[in-house]
């Protein structure tokens, strides 16, 4: 591979692919089938063209394509003109879609509500949320799990992010969000029956929502995450608008429970499928105690579930890629990527790539064992979070969201899938069972 960091020339080609229909070229393919990207690159090999949501589009994966987007050529690429306008639109121009200074500044002032003491403040109102549902689960016996898991993280993330109040509140909130989420990857029509005009509709009512929840915080602060940016304020003493606060809080709901479902979601899926697994996982919990009080302390000798969940996170990631805009034309591999294209990063083909996960379709968390001889990884080759000076902020909330759910779910519960269910996983607008998951839930 050779990578230049100068200005290339129209001498080099583009890269192999076609550009499909003419204006709505391979969108309705890239759409509806999931291994879209995996057929192509079958077929071109690790970085192809083609023309997806209206615009020429360069496809890279690999772990060398994703140091090259996420590190080293950084300033090649935008946030802000990659992202589709139904993201745009619905998200609002959140942290999400900020770059440069401005993008710096907000992080920093969003920093403090994802690490330290604040994360140990939120251990307890998870425990007592999951606990919550865990004993409502059990009352239901045979369960459709994906749509309770969703209401459970975002209970957990309404609660702790903008103080919600647990019960029919956040049960409506998290269906507004779903009828935004389902916005994202849709045609933008915004007639009111439309998906999109839904999303739409959706969004309002959530702003008009986190709006008087931020007003209430600056007259009264709090510990949860708005109260804690509410009261942040950078170097020169400036402090987020309302305007900003209301996008900012909306995408910390939006990331604060959308991929964290996923992941939950697919950690029981693979522990119900992988029985020696789930019997390693449960027996460490047993080992710590299953009356130990769930704590920071508590969470560190679960050694071997740190494991499974990162192999959860490697096989299952909630999310295929990003998008960029190409602002700088650049060369990669031997061919030219134009100023003005939309990129997508894919993240799939280096979590399986065979030299660094050897057997990467068998679900092995002992890969990950630092004693192990045959694990070699290298950088990014692991990007479920993203990387770089912009990974996730909210990895480390995520994490131990993830943890404490987990391990709360082996000390007292069993489930079963049931049979005649779709345990394929879609992969719009989260990778997600098609059928729900559906499982007989017991207590231990």
């Amino acid at each position: 591979m050779t990578i230049e960091n100068k200005p290339t020339t129209s001498t080099l080609p583009l890269p192999p692919g076609k550009s499909g229909l003419p204006w709505i070229g391979e969108t309705i393919s890239f759409l509806t089938d999931p291994d879209f990207a995996t057929k192509r690159r079958q077929q071109y090999g690790s970085i192809f063209r083609t023309n997806i949501i209206g615009r020429p589009t360069v496809v890279m994966s690999g772990a060398a394509a994703n140091k090259f987007i996420l590190s080293t050529h950084f300033d090649r690429f935008s946030w802000r003109d990659g992202w589709p306008d139904n993201f745009k639109e619905l998200l609002g121009a959140s942290l999400f879609l900020q770059e440069g200074a401005e993008h710096q500044r907000n992080r920093k002032l969003l920093m403090p509500a994802f690490h330290g003491k604040a994360l140990m403040n939120y251990v307890a109102t998870m425990t007592e949320i999951t606990d919550r549902y865990l004993s409502k689960w059990e009352q239901t016996g045979n369960l459709t799990w994906f749509p309770e898991l969703k209401n459970l993280t975002f209970e957990i993330a309404s609660v702790l992010l903008i103080g919600s109040e647990p019960g029919a509140e956040t049960t409506e909130l998290s269906r507004l969000f779903t009828e935004l989420t389902n916005g994202l990857f849709t045609l933008p029509l915004k007639w009111s029956y439309t998906t999109y005009g839904r999303a739409i509709t959706a969004r309002d009512r959530l702003l008009e929502h986190i709006e008087q929840v931020v007003l209430d915080r600056q007259q009264s602060p709090t510990q949860d995450a708005l109260g804690l940016l509410v009261q942040s304020q950078d170097e020169e003493g400036n402090r987020l608008s309302v305007a900003e606060l209301k996008v900012q809080a909306l995408l910390l709901l939006f990331a604060g429970h959308e991929t964290t479902t996923s992941l939950i979601a697919s950690l029981c899926l693979a522990l119900a499928q992988n029985p020696e697994v789930l019997a390693r996982a449960r027996a460490e919990q047993q080992q710590i105690g299953r009356n130990t009080p769930i704590s920071i302390d508590s969470l560190k000798p679960m050694t071997y579930l740190d494991r499974v969940l990162r192999e959860v996170e490697r096989m299952y990631s909630p999310i295929g890629g990003g998008f960029r805009g190409v602002v700088k034309e650049f060369e990669f591999n031997g061919y030219r990527v134009p100023k003005g294209w939309q990129l997508l990063y894919r993240i799939p083909e280096a979590h399986f790539d065979a030299a660094v996960y050897p057997q990467p379709h068998t679900f092995d968390p002992d890969r990950f064992d630092p004693d192990r001889s045959d694990y070699k990884p290298s950088d990014y080759t692991f990007v479920t979070y993203g990387g770089g000076s912009r990974i996730c902020i909210g990895m480390a909330f995520a994490q131990m969201e993830l943890k404490i759910i987990a391990a709360m779910l082996l000390r007292r519960n069993s489930w079963e899938l049931l049979p005649n269910q779709n345990l394929t996983l879609d992969p719009i607008p989260t990778l997600h069972p098609r059928d729900g998951l559906k499982v007989k839930f017991q207590k231990l």
